[in-house]
């Protein structure tokens, strides 16, 4: 299905998609009060800009020199292709300390690797730690939202997701009770779990150390009862020093919530006395990525989903219609690199309006990105045959003079003297569904030109 068919049914629901907007633009609005406070905000963005595209032409050697500071560290460091790699190297490390339950911290990686699935099929037991995770993990959906990933759902929605899993009183739906629920439950799972995976917001070359950012504490409390800690990262999660490290949290939570830093930032260093420490460094199309001259700037994404708050087909259409891990804008421009023909539809999931650019705390120019992703999609032919015809058509029109103006004349004059019934016929004109059309105008802009010099 193509991300208009998935968007249709979420839009279905005008209450839902409603709330989804309003509440999205909530989270925007948020932001922008955090980020006006700080006067050398568009500085940060700029410098945190400039480091990540220093790191990325040196990729190669802040890899290296990582995975040389961890290992002197005592981390065990592990290097992975792809999904499957990953995957393969997360069980075996599970299974040579004899392991089989995992904590997890929320992780976008493992989620685009699609752990989870392949874990439990191997007899692993895995719980998602993060509120968010764990409600959209018992209801068996994927998340809709980088930072937050049950933003789909409503109060009554989780409610009822409890009831059935967690046993809760049916019809509650008041988030503290429920948030107390989740915290019963899962305090249970920490003090099992045998091994704990991490996601990584940020890797020091100069250290070999990660960072994890979090506001509930679940990535904290699960690395420190477990046996055995692994951190899944992506290889451009790099940054070069320590020193860096600050301009990126000033950013993050300023971008994605609202807040001035997440409630815990933690560094993760060496394992401690007795325990392992593990980090996979996964490629899985990073690398392609960044050969491609157009896109390698949206390898300085640092996960924040501002883009998303503020993009008004994602906050209209729902995360899911994305059909890929990371939705969005930011998810438009790297779903094609990793299979152009299954997600050819979402670089057109744009208005190419440019406020994801604007928001960016790492200045990606993602509409810019967008507008190219549709140019290749288009030469290599994989758009839709209407779209195809549409445009052979339009571009027909558009480069005949003559006709252009013949088919404006006609338009305007059909306009004044067809019935509204016809014109706005959501059959023929499905943009006039929520819309009025504007009065046709008596003459086109040339005539009035040609008028005027005269």
């Amino acid at each position: 299905m193509s991300h208009p068919q998935r968007a249709a049914a979420f839009t279905s629901d005008a209450e839902r998609t409603t709330w989804h907007d309003e509440t999205l633009w909530f989270v925007r609005q948020k932001r922008d009060k955090a980020v006006y406070a700080i006067p050398e905000f568009q500085e940060l963005r700029q410098l945190a800009s400039d480091i990540k595209e220093h790191t990325l032409s040196r990729l190669d050697e802040y890899l290296e020199q990582f995975e040389q500071n961890a290992r002197a560290n005592g981390v065990q460091v592990h290097w992975a292709a792809d999904a499957e790699e990953h995957n393969r190297i997360v069980l075996d490390i599970m299974r040579g300390v004899g392991a089989t339950s995992l904590v997890k911290s929320k992780s976008m990686l493992t989620e685009e690797c699609h752990l989870n699935p392949y874990l439990i099929k191997n007899g692993i037991a895995v719980v998602d730690t993060d509120l968010g995770e764990r409600i959209v993990q018992l209801r068996e959906e994927a998340p809709s939202h980088l930072v937050l990933p049950a933003i789909h759902l409503k109060k009554e929605d989780v409610g009822e997701t409890f009831h059935v899993h967690l046993g809760t009183p049916k019809g509650e739906k008041d988030p503290q009770n429920l948030t107390e629920a989740a915290r019963r439950h899962l305090r249970e799972k920490f003090l099992i779990g045998q091994v704990a995976i991490t996601g990584v917001n940020f890797a020091i070359a100069e250290t070999g150390a990660v960072v994890v950012c979090t506001n509930e504490g679940n990535a904290d409390l699960g690395v420190n009862l477990a046996q055995v800690h692994i951190a899944c990262m992506g290889m451009e999660k790099l940054i070069p020093r320590t020193a860096d490290l600050g301009v990126f949290t000033r950013l993050l939570a300023r971008s994605a919530t609202g807040q001035p830093v997440t409630t815990y930032t933690s560094h993760f260093a060496k394992p401690a006395e007795g325990r392992q420490m593990h980090i996979v460094i996964v490629d899985n199309g990073r690398t392609r990525q960044l050969g491609r001259p157009d896109f390698r700037n949206s390898l300085k994404c640092i996960r924040c989903g501002a883009c998303m708050n503020t993009c008004p087909v994602y906050r209209r259409s729902g995360g899911h219609s994305y059909d890929f891990t990371v939705p969005g804008p930011i998810g438009a421009i790297l779903s094609p690199n990793i299979d152009m023909r299954q997600h050819s539809s979402l670089p057109f999931a744009s208005t190419l309006c440019g406020s994801c650019t604007d928001v960016c705390p790492v200045k990606i120019d993602i509409h810019a990105q967008l507008y190219k992703w549709r140019q290749i999609i288009a030469q290599e032919g994989e758009l839709p045959v209407s779209k195809k015809l549409g445009m052979k058509l339009l571009s027909s029109v558009l480069a005949r003079p003559a006709i252009y103006r013949f088919g404006g004349k006609i338009a305007r004059e059909g306009l004044r003297f067809l019935p509204h019934a016809l014109t706005h016929a959501t059959a023929f004109n499905p943009w006039a569904k929520a819309r009025e059309l504007p009065e046709a105008p008596k003459q086109s802009f040339r005539d009035w030109y040609q008028q005027t010099v005269k």
